[in-house]
């Protein structure tokens, strides 16, 4: 059996704002960008590296998909990006003026800081210790 998570769906307010901050601010790459109908697109952005799973931009729809935009999981970290050079990346948050919500700590699973996107999504920006590297 193979299975994997493809894509994530992330409610948003606006597919281009939302597309120059993962493209521009956190150098995803942009999969995709089909327009479905006068208002909806299918917008897919994805961390550079091997087998990453994106996500899906999706333009919130009505007032209840719009109560959601930044707050997906109640408060709490919603998306974990792993990275293989943790101060060039959380550099390039600082360079970009990204909300950092918690400094940069050493865990016994890596290094980490919280970091929030553009609509305040919280964000864990992980290098996996070595020991966890191997079996990931």
């Amino acid at each position: 059996m193979n299975q994997r998570i493809a894509h994530i769906a992330l409610v948003v307010a606006d597919y281009d704002d939302a597309i120059a901050f993962y493209t521009q601010k956190l150098h995803f790459d942009l999969i995709e960008d089909t327009r479905l109908s006068d208002s909806k697109r299918w917008v897919i952005v994805r961390p550079k590296g091997e087998g990453a799973c994106a996500l899906l931009l999706a333009k919130a729809a009505n007032e209840v998909q719009q109560s959601r935009i930044g707050n997906q999981t109640g408060g709490r970290v919603f998306l974990f990006l792993h990275t293989d050079d943790f101060k060039r990346d959380y550099q390039n948050l600082l360079d970009h003026d990204i909300e950092i919500v918690r400094p940069p700590s050493h865990e016994e699973y890596g290094t980490v800081a919280v970091f929030a996107d553009l609509y305040g999504n919280l964000w864990d920006l992980i290098e996996p210790s070595r020991q966890l590297k191997v079996g990931s």
